[in-house]
C-alpha cells in the first residue's frame, strides 16, 4: 500500500491522539491512587510516574499540532508534489443526448427522428484571439508540464487545501477557486486560465507563470454576486497555447440583486466672472465750521460825572471800533463804526 505525504500526516496525527488520550487518562489515574498507597517510595514512585505520562500526553499536544502547520510544509519544501497525487475526486459531468419520443404514424409516412443519434463533437479548447494579444513571457513553456483534476470550492487555507470542495453550489456566492497540483512548470512561461459559462466567456487570467516547477495552484474568480447567474460552469487551463486541464461546477438559485449605485451627473461649472474693483469712495473733507461772529455789546453811555458846578461840563466820549476777523477768508474785516448816540443834554437831578 503506496501513502502520499498528507496521508502519512493525518495517519501520524491520529496515533499521537490516541497516545496524548492515553497517556493524560494513565496519568491522572496514577497520580490519584498514589495517594491512597500507604508506603512512600511506592507512593513517590506511582506520582512520578503520573506526571511524566502527563508531560508526555504535552508533548504530543505540541507533536499535533506541529504536523500539519510546520513538519507537512517542510516536506512539501524538499520533496514537492507531482502530479500523481489527486485531491478530492470530482465528478465530471458528461452531457448526454436524450432522444425525443416521435409519434408513430402509418406506415405510408417515413418516421423521421427529431434529434440525430450521433453526437456532435465538441470543439477543441483553444485560447481566443482576444486573450492570446496579451501574452507577455516569451519563454518556450515545458510541453511536459501536467496538472490535477480542477476542484472547485468557495475557499481555500494557507496551503492552497480547498475548505468545503463540491461540483454543485447554491447562490449567494461570491469567490470561487478551483484548486490543482502541478509539475513540470518552467518559471517565466506564459499560462491562461478561462472561465466559462454554457459556452460563453465570462472570466479569464494569462500571466506569465511564477510558482514553482511543482506544487499547489489555483485560479479564482470574485466578481459582484449579482453576475453568478445560474449554469454550468467550466474552467480551462493552457499553458502557453497548448490545453490541459478542464473541470465543471454548476451554480444554482438566482443571484442577488445588485444594489443601484447612484451616479453623480455631472453639471456644467459655472464660469467665474471677474468682480469690478469697488472704486474707493473719496475721503470726505471736514467743511470748516464757520466761526459765528460775535454780537457787539450795546453801547453803554458812560454815567456823567456830576461836578458842583452850576452847569456841568459835557464830555464827548469817542465811539469804540470792532474789529472782528472772518473764518476761513482770509481778508480783513471791514471796520464798522457805529453813531454816536448825542448824551441826553439836561443832567439828570442829583436829588
Amino acid at each position: 500500500m503506496s501513502l502520499d505525504i498528507h496521508t502519512a500526516i493525518l495517519t501520524a496525527m491520529a496515533i499521537t491522539v490516541i497516545i496524548m488520550i492515553a497517556s493524560l487518562w494513565i496519568g491522572v489515574s496514577s497520580i490519584i491512587t498514589a495517594r491512597k498507597l500507604m508506603f512512600f517510595r511506592m507512593r513517590r514512585a506511582r506520582s512520578v510516574r503520573g506526571w511524566r505520562l502527563l508531560g508526555l500526553s504535552i508533548v504530543c499536544a505540541i507533536l499535533i499540532y506541529a504536523l500539519p502547520n510546520m513538519v507537512e510544509p517542510a516536506i512539501y519544501y524538499f520533496y514537492p508534489p507531482t502530479a500523481t497525487f489527486t485531491l478530492t475526486p470530482t465528478i465530471t459531468l458528461t452531457p448526454t443526448i436524450s432522444l425525443t419520443p416521435t409519434i408513430t404514424l402509418t406506415p405510408s409516412i417515413t418516421p423521421t427522428k427529431a434529434v440525430s443519434d450521433t453526437p456532435t463533437t465538441s470543439p477543441t479548447p483553444h485560447v481566443p484571439l482576444a486573450v492570446e494579444m496579451l501574452f507577455e513571457s516569451t519563454i518556450t513553456p515545458n510541453p511536459g508540464a501536467v496538472f490535477s483534476q480542477l476542484t472547485f470550492t468557495d475557499g481555500i487555507d494557507n496551503l492552497y487545501r480547498p475548505l468545503k470542495p463540491g461540483v454543485v453550489f447554491q447562490n449567494p456566492i461570491t469567490h470561487m477557486y478551483a484548486v490543482f497540483n502541478y509539475d513540470g512548470m518552467i518559471v517565466g512561461s506564459q499560462w491562461t486560465a478561462l472561465w466559462y459559462r454554457e459556452g460563453e466567456l465570462v472570466h479569464y487570467e494569462t500571466i506569465p507563470w511564477n510558482g514553482g516547477s511543482g506544487g499547489y495552484g489555483y485560479t479564482d474568480w470574485a466578481p459582484d454576486p449579482s453576475e453568478w447567474l445560474p449554469g454550468l460552469y467550466e474552467v480551462q487551463i493552457f499553458v502557453g497555447h497548448q490545453f490541459k486541464q478542464s473541470g465543471f461546477f454548476t451554480v444554482e438559485g438566482e443571484p442577488p440583486t445588485p444594489v443601484p449605485t447612484h451616479t453623480p451627473t455631472n453639471t456644467a461649472t459655472p464660469t467665474r466672472t471677474s468682480t469690478p474693483t469697488r472704486t474707493p469712495r473719496p475721503t470726505l473733507t471736514p467743511t470748516p465750521t464757520r466761526t459765528p461772529r460775535p454780537s457787539p455789546e450795546p453801547y453803554r453811555s458812560p454815567t456823567p460825572t456830576i461836578k458842583p458846578t452850576p452847569y456841568p461840563t459835557l464830555t464827548r466820549t469817542p465811539t469804540p471800533t470792532i474789529t472782528q476777523t472772518r473764518t476761513p477768508t482770509p481778508t480783513q474785516t471791514p471796520t464798522l463804526t457805529r453813531t454816536p448816540t448825542s448824551p441826553p443834554t439836561t443832567p439828570p437831578s442829583p436829588y
